[in-house]
């Protein structure tokens, strides 16, 4: 890549922000990782971001206060100077109602946390590799 990739992090327990940025550092210290605990703090930071610095991808929690993360993602696919940043939905949730509700908003991604944070750092793995794989072809066939 010809910037380090940047995930942007939405998610109001600040236990599971500090927990998901330690696994992103251990994982690749040049990951660059901004967090916010409220929906509307992330969408006002967005809004304000010129196009060339937004996030390579953005992790949305599903339960949050005043703005779920249905919520921002509705703004967010709103949105035209945002709605083609990726959107991965990370929740405890396993309902399908919730994974099927997160996909016809077209979230591109739906992650289940996982409870361990062995497995957390397992998951979090994957997901850059998928990720960086995907913005890397972004990249590579967008004409110069």
């Amino acid at each position: 890549m010809t910037r380090p990739f940047h995930v942007l992090l939405i998610d109001d327990n600040a236990t599971d922000l500090l927990l998901a940025t330690e696994a992103f550092l251990e994982l690749d210290a040049t990951v660059g990782v901004d967090t916010f605990a409220s929906g509307q703090h992330a969408l006002d930071h967005l809004r304000a971001t010129p196009q060339d610095a937004l996030p390579d991808v953005i992790i949305l929690d599903i339960n949050m206060p005043v703005l779920n993360g249905f919520d921002v993602l509705s703004q967010l696919k709103d949105d035209p100077a945002l709605q083609l940043i990726p959107v991965v939905m990370l929740s405890t949730s396993d309902y399908l109602g919730d994974v099927t509700r997160a996909y016809s908003m077209h979230a591109s991604s739906y992650l289940i946390k996982s409870r361990s944070f062995t497995e957390f750092v397992q998951q979090v793995d994957a997901f850059l590799v998928y990720w960086r794989s995907v913005i890397l072809a972004r990249q590579t066939d967008s004409p110069q």
